[in-house]
């Protein structure tokens, strides 16, 4: 019988409990055996209900057990890369929430850790494995819709999230586009094979205070050969309820997820080739983190090839330029 693969969990805030907490405590073959956070009292309780046996409130106390596999980070943002870095010093492998570093120069500093330590650093980029996300990569690259030429995404929330960490930017290192927007743009370029960025335009709406984050953020993302992408982004929407979209646009259909719908051009005429299927048992978040944390015990375990997360290199490259271009105002060449 195969040891079970035993798991730290660092941070309790709200993706912890939500996605990481219930899926981890579940997962055959996982053994989660320490809870770490500053809120010593909150992590306590957390670690009773649910049965975990090891709580710490220091990353050091924590990374001194020799009885760790890997260590999944869920901290505010601006701890991801020195918390990401603390566990590769320690030979430990790591999967950590996005963004993997706030700049590119952090996202190198990461890859070239995990070189030196020789242990795999995965980033949670829960959307690549939804499973309607994966029906579309099907289609896409089994050619069947043609070249992509657009894709079109965005996310409207009614509110921002509470007064902490995620409004003050030294902290948060951006606001609703870091928060909503860099999960559609990973997909965006993931999907599309990450083609060569050219040019990026972005607008924004900052709320109040030299430290504020962005309220709202539209942006425009042009690569070669010839892909336009646009996102549009805000957590002050009003409206009666949030809204989430992704549509890609190519030479002969077009598809749309939550639900997934697809359109092919047969004969001239559009016509709807949507696969169909049972309803998931859990809705599209928990399985898409269920089945990332499957992939990376499978990565731990030698049974799914490793490959390093350079394209979190790109990914932030283009960030980098979003955030520039709203800054200064103008458009940035990449």
């Amino acid at each position: 019988m195969t040891d079970p693969t035993r798991v730290a969990l660092l941070g309790a805030g709200a993706i912890a409990q939500l996605a990481y907490l219930p899926v981890l405590g579940k997962m055959r073959g996982v053994e989660l055996v320490a809870l770490c956070d500053s809120d010593g009292p909150k992590a306590r309780a957390l670690a009773d209900r649910l049965g975990i046996p090891d709580v710490f409130t220091d990353i050091d106390d924590l990374l001194e057990s020799d009885a760790l596999d890997a260590v999944v980070v869920a901290t505010p943002t601006h701890l991801h890369e020195p918390h990401v870095l603390s566990v590769l010093a320690r030979k430990v492998h790591v999967l950590c929430e996005r963004p993997l570093a706030l700049t590119v120069r952090g996202v190198e500093r990461i890859l070239a850790a995990a070189t030196r330590a020789d242990r795999k650093v995965v980033v949670a980029n829960n959307h690549r494995f939804r499973s309607d996300v994966q029906a579309l990569d099907r289609f896409l690259h089994g050619g069947e819709l043609g070249r992509v030429v657009g894709i079109r995404a965005g996310a409207y929330h009614t509110s921002r999230p509470a007064e902490g960490w995620r409004g003050r930017r030294a902290e948060a290192g951006g606001g609703v586009f870091l928060d909503h927007g860099l999960p559609l743009l990973d997909l965006a370029l993931w999907l599309a094979d990450f083609p060569e960025p050219e040019r990026v335009s972005a607008q924004m709406d900052r709320g109040r205070g030299a430290s504020a984050v962005e309220d709202s953020m539209l942006v425009h993302l042009q690569c070669a050969p010839a892909l336009s992408c646009s996102f549009d982004i805000s957590w002050s929407y009003v409206g009666e309820e949030d809204r989430w979209w992704f549509e890609v646009l190519a030479a002969r259909g077009s598809a749309r997820l939550s639900p997934l719908r697809v359109v092919k051009s047969l004969n001239g005429k559009p016509t709807d080739v949507s696969p169909t299927g049972a309803a998931a048992r859990d809705s599209a978040f928990i399985q898409s983190y269920r089945a990332e944390l499957a992939h990376f015990v499978a990565l731990l375990r030698g049974e799914s090839k490793y490959e390093a997360p350079a394209d979190q290199v790109a990914v932030t490259r283009v960030l980098e330029a979003i955030y520039r271009s709203a800054e200064d105002g103008k458009e940035i060449k990449l």
